[in-house]
Order: C-alpha cells, then structure tokens, then sequence
C-alpha cells in the first residue's frame, strides 16, 4: 500500500532524511521508531507532501505521490493525525469532524458522525463544545475521528499517546486495536513500546535520518539490545 524508497528530504538548507525506507501493506499496522531528532516527523511530512521530497520516491496505492500537494496526498487516501493534534480550535467537535469529511469511493462502511460517536462516547458528549476546551486526551480522540472521517485507506499517527494520562493512552490503544482488527492500515510513531510491540505486525527504525533496521515482532525480540541501543528504550 505504501512503499518509501530512498526518501530525502529537509528544511531549508539542512537535510534530515538521507535514505528512509519503508512499507506498508494492507491492513497491517507498522511503527516507525526511532530518538527524538532523528526524522521520524520529517519522514512524516515529506510522505504527506508536507515537506517535498528531494529524494527518493515516495508510492501509494500503486501510484508515485512523491511531489504532489498535501491535498493531492489526501485525496489518495491518506489520514493523518499529526503531532500535537492541531485540531481547529474555534469550532466545535462537529464542526471538526464534518469539517473535511470524504467518501470519495464510497466504502462499503463509511465513517460517519455515529461511527466516530461510538468509538469515542466522550466526544458525543461534547459534540457542540469548541475543539479548544476538550483536554489533551479529548483532542487526541477529535484528531483521529477527524483523520477517520475521510475515509482512509491509510492512518497515520504521529506521537499517538504523547502527553497523555495513563488512562486515557490505554484508551487510544484499545481503539487502534479496534481499527487494525476492522483492516485499517496504520503507520504509527511513538514512545511506548510495550504497546507497540502488542499491536504492530512490524517495526522500523530511524538513526539520523536513515532506516538502519526493519522486522517484524518476532525480529524485535531477538535483535532487542541493538534495537534499544537505537531508539533509547
């Protein structure tokens, strides 16, 4: 589904990415890990178009997205939940899920306001309040139903359970579960590897900006001190 070879990518004049590889197949959920600075949200947003490519191609679906707009990567299918939420702060919980709600294929089961209502409860309850009052966890679970109602054939999650309390990354967990047992491909970025080795079919891992070690769950455990020596955990 998605296919990342020899990705460069940066800002300005500094280059971050230098050969970032990776995939993702059909409803598989893969991490990308890696130290704080070391391209995890850089490979992110050149995937998105965020940060354009310098290098490398960047496949989705079959098709190359490499140099398209953000919109133009949307469009194809791509749901992001980016780091630190940037939820729309002035409108309300609805406002924020309808607000760039697709069905551009027309899913067999589309996401819908009552979809997102069921996987979030809290959200239904706080549907007309402004996304700016909701806390932490709250805006975290708008961010992914926003992502979720555009239909995607592919999330992504960038710092899925960052500064969240116990309780409410447990919740965010048990629904990522959710997703992946419905088929929803993920690709997912964070710091508790507990959790991510629960849930993920495979891992990736990042140092200064290059893929150095690709496996599965099975591969993490046996390769576990020279994975840890790379990600700090």
């Amino acid at each position: 589904m998605l296919l990342v070879e020899g990705l460069r990518a940066g800002y300005g004049g500094a280059e971050v990415l230098f050969d970032v590889n990776l995939r993702v197949g059909q409803g598989e959920v893969v991490t990308l890990l890696g130290r704080n600075g070391m391209g995890k949200t850089t490979t992110v947003r050149a995937i998105m178009g965020l940060n354009p490519p310098r290098g490398g191609r960047v496949e989705f679906r079959g098709a190359v997205v490499s140099g398209l707009p953000p919109e133009g990567v949307a469009r194809r299918g791509i749901g992001l939940v980016p780091e630190g939420r940037q939820v729309f702060p002035t409108l309300t919980v609805r406002e924020n899920l309808v607000a760039t709600a697709a069905d551009r294929e027309k899913a067999a089961h589309p996401w819908t306001l009552e979809r997102v209502f069921t996987l979030f409860p809290r959200l239904r309850e706080r549907a007309h309040q402004s996304a700016r009052t909701l806390s932490g966890g709250e805006q975290q679970m708008l961010a992914i139903g926003r992502a979720l109602m555009t239909n995607p054939h592919l999330l992504i999650l960038d710092e899925a359970t960052e500064g969240l309390a116990p309780v409410i990354r447990a919740e965010i967990w048990t629904t990522l579960a959710a997703l992946k047992a419905e088929g929803q491909a993920i690709l997912l970025i964070d710091k508790t590897l507990a959790a991510l080795r629960r849930l993920a079919d495979r891992h990736t891992v990042l140092e200064k900006g290059r893929t150095v070690w690709e496996g599965t769950g099975a591969e993490l455990d046996r390769d576990h001190d020279r994975v840890r020596a790379w990600i700090g955990v």
